[in-house]
Parts: C-alpha cells; structure tokens; sequence
C-alpha cells in the first residue's frame, strides 16, 4: 500500500475494503441530446429545476423536462466544516507549499457522507446498468471517479452495480487518495470482484487518453467548482470515448430553512455569488454541464438529490451552517454583524432539535452515443 504522502502519478491495483452502503430514490427529468461533438479531456459541472412539468430554462430550450420540485433560479449548497464565520471549509494536513491549493478535510467528508448517500437520485441507476449491460465485449467495466475523496462515490455505487468493476480513482491529495483505496467496497452487487487504483492529478487538467477503455465517468460534489471550460473539456471527452458520465450531488440553487428567518435570503444570495468567484460556475453548472453534454450528443437525465436535514443529522448541519454563513461573510463583510447573530441563534436553534434544513443539490446522468456498435 502506498504512502499517503508519496502516492505517485499512477498506483497499481489494490484489493478493496468493505464500505457502507446506503440507498434512496426519487424522481426524474430527461433531455435528448443534440449535435456529436470530437473528444478532447476531461472533467464536470451542475443544474437546475422548475415546480414540476416542462420548463424551458435558460440556454437549455423548450425541450428539458424536469420534475416537481426544481427551481431553475434559485441558487445554494452545503459549504463544509469550519470554526467560525469566515474560515473556510478545508484543512491543511501537512506542510506544504504556502501556494497549495487547500486539502478537504476528512472529517467533512466522512460527516456528510451518509446525507450524501441518503440523497443521491436512485432513480437514475436503471438507465444506467441498461447502458453497462449493453457494453460490448466486456467482461467487466472500468468506472474513473473524479475528485473521488475519500471515496464515497465508490462505497455507495459498486455495489448496487453487477458485474467485476474497476474503479480509477482521481484526486490531487494523495492522503484523500489513501482513503478511498483502504475503504471501496471489494465486492459488486452480484458479488464480483471490485479492484481499485489511484491516480494522483487535477482532474480539471485530464486528458483525452486518461479516458481510454471508460466504461463510465463519477463525480459528486464537483461540478460546483468548475470553470466552464472544463465542463465542455468533460462532455468532450465522454463523447470521444462514448462513455456515460453519472455526476451527483451539485449545488442546485436553493437552501430552505424551518423555521424561516428574514436574513435567510440575504445570506443565501452572498454565499451564491461567493461561489462563483474567479469564475468557477457554482450553481450554475449543472445548466452548464447539460447543456454540454447534449451538444455532444448526449441523453441528459436531471433528478433533484437533496439533503433533508433534522435532528439526527445535527453536526452535519451545524458544520454546514458555519460554513454556509462563514462564506456569505467573506463575500459581504459587511453583514458580519447581523450574521453573528443570526449563526449564533440558527446554532442554538439546531442544538435543541428545532431547526430542519434542505440543501437542494441536483445529479445528471449523460449517456453519451457509444462508439464500437453499443447500444
């Protein structure tokens, strides 16, 4: 087992570990795709949705169905775990160089992982394992998870998948990437064999190649932080290799809150506007990404995942909150006032089992046309 503090480029094969494994459902929005488009590299983006029925959303057109619940225009996620307003939601875990991007923090990811999994849109599996099954020539599939983390895509998706599986797992930490090897699950639905290497690398900055012989893209919790050129660079890519691509859980726009406060929308639109600083798309991606992917040819399946939020989850809300207000703050500091009070009484509220909330996130399944005569 490697280092996690040398991992390399490129890792061999290990065995995987057991990991959790939880379900959901809901409900589910489809868009044909349009032109085929050459493949290039690769990467991810996320969406939006209308109260139910068909909405022509912008630069998407007339012909994107989504289902009851969406709202194209609204605009919020889950930010991650910080110890006051303003610090952001990510750890250094070593020494590095002072130019480094910022690590994620394990402790976020393993604390959202059950929300995560509790919302990730089950119903989007069924036109995927029809896609898996119809491979040719294939006795397994090979699944790129990128920005993969801990790994939490690979514990809730391998095994609801039949078949021996693959997983090449992206991520430019090596300690994330040590993680998500130890854990993945070692068996499939059906209980064929799961194998596991890692790659270190920016997934922004994929290649075509890294691609080669995909039977499916995952991503969760990216799109969000992605510029609009490397969402195109994915859909490009996907395309080029006629490779699926099942990117979950991206910031959808809207965050609600029981009991409801007057500030809850002026804190919401500063975290939506900090999210799109230096021109990463935010929750605007996911209109991006299926927009991308349609004009490659793909079939784009929207479903809300939302995360419901009570009392039993009340440290990932609590973490969610710091982090939430903290990056509405960095963006407007002139509502620090009023938003220490307000996180100081949104806490309390939490504390005492009375506060519920719901972070809208949206997943998108592109099924791009496949290439060697798959159907």
């Amino acid at each position: 087992m490697t280092n996690p503090a040398t991992t390399t480029q490129q890792s061999g094969a290990i065995p995987a570990q057991p990991g959790p494994r939880e379900v959901t459902g809901v409900t589910n929005g489809v868009f044909p795709g349009g032109k085929p488009g050459p493949g290039q590299s690769a990467t991810t983006g996320i969406a939006g949705a209308v109260p139910g029925g068909t909405a022509a959303t912008p630069g998407l057109g007339s012909s994107v169905e989504f289902v009851p619940g969406y709202a194209p225009d609204a605009v919020i996620p889950g930010a991650g775990p910080s110890g006051r307003p303003g610090s952001r939601p990510t750890v250094k875990l070593r020494e590095a160089n002072p130019d480094d991007p910022p690590r994620y923090a394990p402790e976020w990811l393993e604390l959202r992982e059950p929300a995560d999994a509790a919302a990730r849109a089950h119903d989007l599996l069924d036109p995927l394992r029809i896609r898996l099954a119809n491979l040719p020539g294939k006795s397994g599939v090979v699944i790129h998870d990128l920005g993969c983390g801990t790994g939490s895509m690979g514990r809730w998706l391998a095994p609801r998948l039949d078949g021996a599986q693959h997983w090449i797992l992206h991520d430019r930490d090596p300690y994330l990437l040590h993680f998500a090897a130890v854990s993945s699950p070692r068996s499939a639905a059906d209980g064929s064999r799961v194998s596991v290497e890692t790659r270190r690398g920016d997934v922004s900055r994929l290649t075509p190649d890294a691609l080669q012989g995909a039977s499916l893209v995952t991503a969760s919790a990216l799109l969000d932080v992605l510029k609009r050129e490397e969402i195109d660079t994915l859909a490009a890519a996907c395309a080029g290799a006629g490779c699926p691509a099942l990117l979950t859980l991206s910031v959808a726009g809207r965050v609600e809150l029981t009991p409801s406060h007057p500030l809850d929308a002026e804190i919401a639109q500063a975290f939506n506007d900090h999210q799109r600083r230096d021109g990463l798309l935010g929750p605007d991606a996911v209109t991006a990404a299926a927009e991308a992917f349609s004009e490659h040819g793909a079939t784009v399946r929207l479903h809300p995942s939302a995360w419901r939020l009570g009392p039993e989850q009340a440290a990932l809300t609590e973490q969610w909150l710091r982090g939430w207000v903290g990056a509405a703050v960095e963006e407007r500091p002139e509502l620090r006032a009023e938003a220490d009070v307000y996180l100081t009484n949104r806490l309390a509220a939490c504390a005492a089992g009375e506060l519920h909330v719901t972070v809208h996130h949206v997943d998108l399944l592109a099924l791009s046309r496949p290439v060697g005569g798959a159907s």
